[in-house]
């Protein structure tokens, strides 16, 4: 008796656990974004940008304080047919007969830019900028990867209910097929009849197929945006949009372009180039600038061939030494000029940039705008579409069964309802991904 209830509890909890897995399989839209912002290579590599970017600004920081090395030099020497060697070191002079000797220094040296022209100050705040940029472009990275999946995602609930269709029709099929085998028994029809019941039948089957391939084929692109395993168990779960939600009021393309303009990533991104090449050109003209620098350097050495000891020479040979320094450009190659005429050509490239960008995302949002409208109209029309032909379709479907009505005009509806079924899923399904994106552009999610 224990063993079958301990036997009972491990099933249920397998059930459980394969309900559990199975529901993991099932990814809404919202997950498909989440993990695609944590596990797609390009915002990854945006990331990986953003972080070179902030090394890149300490850097830059670290140029505002002085530098500081140290070096040695340990060497021998050897001179095999001198017998009297006089050596000048540290303004000293040692004799010496041997052949063999060794020397070594050492030395501290510092290096302190007090002023360049204020370039290393704007070099930190264009690095801040282009930081900016960086992290705007991780931004934008995001919301075209968030576009590519709620289109994928669309499509893949479209081809699901296409292929649902299919499978209604090929059942319909399937039954007029039979029962055309009936009336042909009673030579109600001939074999030439059947035939065309059958390649109806067949058509449909293949419909079925080539609905299902597009199916897999949008979620190995989606898969693929999530970088996901080939062998990952993948399917995506969504209602079917109800008729008020395609025939929400669309909002006007002017409207969702000014909030578009205001929020959008690119175009901010655009903006900051500007400002960054503004500064380019500022640190460009500071190149013309004096530049005021301290340096300052401690030595040493000590030599094997002088009669003092290591100690002593170490003492003795302490070299200390400071400078100011000062350095005015007069000539330099044009080197200055043409930076300045660069910086001057990168901030017109900049404003061309911004200008295109913006109409970019014009034209892009007038033509999600123009799809939304188009569609919303077809969806209307072939809903009316759609129900004249079903009707026709039942009565037909019903005359042909008491053998009133001839295949060729039965095979006519049977398309005719196939195609209306399709238009009104297309259209239904395309108002509504354009529709969606117009809102997603205007700052707000995407919720399918």
């Amino acid at each position: 008796m224990f063993e079958i209830k301990l036997r009972n509890v491990v099933l249920v909890l397998l059930t459980m656990l394969s309900v559990k897995v199975a529901a993991q399989e099932q990814w809404t839209l919202a997950r498909c974004i989440e993990h695609a912002r944590q596990n797609n290579i390009q915002i990854q590599k945006s990331r990986v940008s953003e972080d070179e970017g902030k090394l890149a600004l300490w850097q830059d920081r670290g140029a505002l304080f002085p530098s500081l090395s140290f070096s040695t030099s340990q060497g021998l020497s050897y001179r095999p047919f001198e017998e009297n060697t006089a050596i000048v070191q540290n303004g000293q002079v040692t004799n010496t007969s041997k052949k063999v000797t060794e020397q070594g220094s050492y030395g501290l040296t510092a290096n302190w830019t007090i002023w360049n022209g204020g370039i290393n100050y704007k070099n930190i705040k264009a690095q801040e900028l282009q930081n900016q940029i960086t992290s705007l472009s991780t931004q934008q990275s995001e919301l075209t990867i968030q576009e590519q999946i709620a289109q994928l995602y669309v499509q893949i609930l479209y081809s699901t209910e296409a292929k649902k269709v299919n499978e209604q029709l090929e059942q319909t099929a399937k039954s007029q097929y039979e029962r055309g085998q009936q009336m042909m028994k009673h030579g109600q029809i001939s074999k030439a009849d059947l035939s065309q019941l059958e390649a109806q039948w067949r058509a449909t089957q293949y419909n079925i197929v080539n609905s299902e391939t597009q199916v897999l084929n949008y979620k190995r692109q989606l898969k693929s945006l999530l970088e996901l395993p080939l062998n990952t168990p993948f399917d995506v779960t969504g209602t079917v949009p109800t008729d008020e939600q395609v025939l929400a009021p669309i909002p006007s393309a002017q409207s969702i372009y000014k909030e578009a303009v205001a929020t959008r990533p690119e175009i901010r991104s655009a903006e900051l180039g500007i400002d960054a090449a503004d500064m380019n050109l500022d640190i460009a003209r500071r190149g013309y600038y004096p530049t005021i620098g301290l340096s300052a350097s401690a030595g040493d050495s000590h030599y094997s061939a002088s009669n003092k000891s290591v100690g002593q020479q170490m003492k003795t040979n302490v070299n200390l030494s400071a400078a100011l320094n000062l350095s005015v450009p007069i000539f330099d190659n044009r080197r200055n000029k043409t930076a300045v005429e660069k910086a001057k050509l990168q901030k017109i490239n900049s404003q061309l940039d911004l200008q295109d960008k913006k109409n970019t995302l014009a034209s892009t949002i007038e033509n999600y705008w123009l799809n939304a409208n188009s569609n919303q109209q077809r969806f209307l029309a072939a809903r009316a579409k759609l129900q004249s032909a079903e009707t026709t379709y039942e009565l037909l479907n019903a005359q042909f069964n008491n053998g009133l009505k001839n295949i060729a005009e039965l095979r006519q509806e049977h398309d005719n309802l196939l195609n209306a079924k399709q238009d009104e899923l297309q259209s239904k399904y395309t108002t509504l991904l354009n529709m969606q994106l117009l809102k997603f552009y205007s700052g707000e999610e995407i919720n399918l």
